[in-house]
């Protein structure tokens, strides 16, 4: 068994890729079920963000589990293997359990130490784990990850302050128009990235911000965490007659098509009414045809990089402490991944035991009659499970223990010839 992760992030794609390999998470169910129909794929979890898609797999088989995910891969978003090849990362066993805490912590995302991540990597564990794809090996590593990101945020300072891709691109917009209050601006969509767009508008006084959103609740629900901003609140159906009178706008909706392109602000827009637009979506939400207007200028996620850049060089040394952190926890992964080695033999031990004690407790039972037996049956039964158990105790905790490989192998190697356990494994074979 090993290991790997398979995908492209901000790092090795643009966003006009990464949006075609963006799985949405009504689709992932049927995602998780189709990579576990692959013969070598063992256990699948998918972390899909508006940054990154990756593939932990556990397979039999290294060299065709990749292939069968980037067939995958391929298929999905309808790019041709030779295309796509040039934008994945594949990582094996320590290096992809190096890679999840990384991503865990906040240390592999494009606005180094940002905090979105570590509930993403969660909610990724919990639908793994509901559609049937994370088994004991992945369940263990994801758990050891959100340890680590837990961690990196409480030990180390990297989470102070840390901006967010929202304050990003509010940041972005500021050095655009300098003064955030003298303009209307439009926010599409109502979710936790539109939350925080709010938050640092409000923070850097903008005062004129609408919010538009399908779901109605939504939209109050976010307003009522903001009672002393006069957020005005609209249907996603206004969204070209608000467009048409707001100088700024941010999508952040989880809309698989464009909301907006250049036909639809053509038709509502005045000639000389300049707007700005700016797309944290992945996939995104405004068209690229849109820069083909002269009085629209659109920004998405991948032009954030040059205001990131600015807040990452005082990260650095705060993440060299994470790492030493994250060292820590992929240390503990790896010693229990080394103790599976021992399960088989614990296994064979086990049953070995489990069949002497039945054997003997047959006889004995049938030496005491069968109306003594019937009455004192669920004692003895018990006597003789608890006798077995506190004699298999302490060989079982020694071996799985032991962190020295050839030690443990040659413990295990002395538990099968003392109680013959390889014919047991052969008697079980045929």
């Amino acid at each position: 068994m090993n290991i790997a992760v398979i995908g492209l992030s901000h790092k090795t794609a643009p966003v006009e890729v990464r949006e075609k390999l963006s799985i949405p998470e009504a689709q992932m169910e049927s995602a998780i079920a189709h990579l576990c129909s692959y013969p070598h794929i063992q256990e699948v979890a998918i972390l899909s963000t508006c940054n990154r898609l990756e593939i932990y797999i556990v397979t039999s088989e290294t060299e065709q589990g990749i292939r069968e995910v980037t067939q995958f891969l391929s298929e999905s978003s309808k790019l041709p293997l030779n295309a796509l090849r040039q934008h994945l990362f594949m990582l094996l066993h320590q290096d992809a359990v190096m890679h999840l805490m990384r991503v865990a912590a906040g240390l592999d995302s494009l606005v180094l130490g940002e905090g979105q991540i570590l509930a993403q990597v969660k909610h990724t564990h919990k639908l793994g784990q509901q559609y049937s794809g994370i088994g004991s090996i992945l369940n263990r590593l994801f758990k050891q990850a959100l340890t680590a990101g837990k961690r990196v945020r409480t030990e180390t300072s990297i989470g102070t302050g840390a901006v967010s891709i929202s304050s990003a691109a509010v940041e972005l917009a500021q050095m655009k128009v300098q003064n955030l209050a003298a303009y209307r601006i439009a926010i599409l969509g109502a979710g936790k990235m539109s939350r925080l767009l709010v938050q640092h508008l409000l923070a850097k006084g903008a005062v004129q911000i609408s919010i538009l959103n399908r779901s109605p609740r939504r939209a109050e629900e976010l307003a009522s965490q903001f009672p002393d901003a006069d957020l005005q609140l609209y249907p996603l159906s206004d969204m070209m007659a608000v467009i048409a009178t707001s100088d700024l706008a941010f999508t952040s909706t989880a809309s698989t098509e464009p909301l907006l392109n250049r036909s639809k602000l053509e038709s509502c827009l005045e000639v000389h009414r300049d707007l700005m637009l700016f797309d944290i979506s992945v996939p995104r939400n405004v068209d690229a045809d849109v820069n083909e207007l002269e009085n629209v200028q659109a920004f998405n996620v991948d032009d954030l990089k040059a205001v990131v850049a600015q807040n990452q060089e005082s990260r650095r040394k705060m993440a060299q402490e994470a790492e030493a952190l994250l060292e820590e926890e992929v240390e503990g992964f790896d010693v229990w991944w080394r103790s599976l080695e021992t399960v088989p033999t614990i296994s064979c031990l086990r049953d070995k035991m489990e069949t002497i004690r039945a054997q003997e407790l047959e006889k004995a039972l049938s030496r005491l009659g069968s109306e003594f037996a019937e009455r004192h049956q669920e004692v003895i039964e018990a006597l003789t499970r608890g006798i077995v158990n506190k004699i298999l105790h302490d060989p079982m905790v020694q071996l799985r223990a032991q962190q020295d490989i050839e030690a443990r192998r040659k413990a295990m190697q002395a538990l099968q010839m003392l109680f013959n356990l390889d014919s047991i494994s052969a008697n079980q074979n045929t």
